[in-house]
C-alpha cells in the first residue's frame, strides 16, 4: 500500500523519464487522471490510456522527450505532503522556476496550474510543482 498516491506517482514520471522508457505504468485514481490530463495539456506528457496491470485498472503514461533525448519533466517536487499540508490564497500562488514551471493546485473548483488559478482568483491546496 503507497501512503502518498501524488508522490508515488511524480517518482515514477521521474524515474521513466531519467531511463529513457517510452511508458510507465501507474495505478489508477480520480486524483491521478486528473493530474496527467494536465501534464498533458501542458505538453509534459504525450497521453494517457486505461490498461488493467495484475487485474488492477492502471494508467499507461507515454511519455514526452524534446529531440528524442532530453525528458520534458526534468523535476518534481511534492509541495503539499501528508503530514504538512501547504495552502495559499490566490494572491500567494507560487511561480515555479520563475514562470518555467508549473505548479498543480487543488481548488473548490478542481484542478488547476498555477496560471489558471491566479486567474481565476482561486487559492488553494499546492499538490505539487513540475519543470
Amino acid at each position: 500500500m503507497v501512503t502518498d498516491p501524488i508522490a508515488d506517482l511524480l517518482i515514477r514520471l521521474g524515474n521513466g523519464a531519467r531511463r529513457r522508457h517510452d511508458s510507465i505504468n501507474v495505478p489508477a485514481s480520480r486524483l491521478k487522471r486528473e493530474m496527467l490530463t494536465i501534464l498533458q495539456r501542458e505538453g509534459y506528457i504525450l497521453g494517457v490510456e486505461d490498461v488493467t496491470e495484475d487485474g488492477h485498472p492502471a494508467f499507461k503514461v507515454s511519455l514526452r522527450y524534446v529531440n528524442d533525448e532530453q525528458p520534458m519533466i526534468t523535476g518534481t517536487r511534492r509541495v503539499s505532503k501528508p503530514g504538512r499540508r501547504v495552502y495559499v490564497g490566490a494572491t500567494e500562488i507560487p511561480k515555479v522556476r520563475n514562470g518555467i514551471g508549473m505548479a498543480i493546485i487543488s481548488t473548490s473548483k478542481g484542478l488547476m496550474t498555477d496560471a489558471d488559478s491566479r486567474r481565476s482568483g482561486m487559492g488553494g491546496e499546492v499538490l505539487c510543482s513540475v519543470w
